[in-house]
């Protein structure tokens, strides 16, 4: 399995980096993972909050290819649990690559929801792109210890 996670910013924290460098460490025999950081738009270059989603989807799109399953992670997507987003996955895996997308600070634009695959939710709760981040490829790693077989998850 071929994937890739598009964010907008970098990871600043080195607990943050720490922590993500460990899951792309343990996903390394199941999946390939490309983590592609994107530079924030700055609200004082761009003038508006609309003007700064436009600007990061347009830089987003740019690094898709058309035959890209894209995954958009948004607080309206649909929700699964670790199995669903497991079985997901997998009935995926024959794509060329599955790309998520995390957004910037002030969420994605219409273009980029349109031209998704599949919009996702990681939780009705709120957390901020940063932290996303670290969720979205914990959950990876749980979906292909599920898939595995291997002992991680516990229902």
């Amino acid at each position: 399995m071929n994937i890739r996670i598009i964010q907008l910013g970098k990871d600043k924290d080195s607990w943050l980096k720490e922590a993500i460098a460990e899951y792309q460490k343990r996903l390394r025999p199941f999946c390939k993972l490309e983590i592609l950081e994107l530079a924030d738009v700055s609200i004082r270059d761009a003038g508006t909050t609309e003007q700064v989603i436009d600007r990061e989807a347009k830089a987003v799109l740019a690094k898709i290819d058309p035959s890209d399953y894209l995954i958009l992670l948004d607080e309206k997507g649909s929700e699964k649990s670790s199995l669903e987003f497991s079985g997901f996955l997998t009935s995926i895996s024959g794509m060329k690559r599955i790309v998520f997308v995390i957004g910037g600070v002030f969420g994605s634009s219409d273009k980029l929801k349109q031209s998704a695959d599949t919009c996702l939710s990681l939780s009705r709760m709120t957390f901020t792109h940063r932290m996303s981040r670290l969720i979205l490829i914990e959950q990876i790693y749980r979906a292909m210890m599920i898939q595995s077989g291997r002992q991680y998850h516990v229902e």
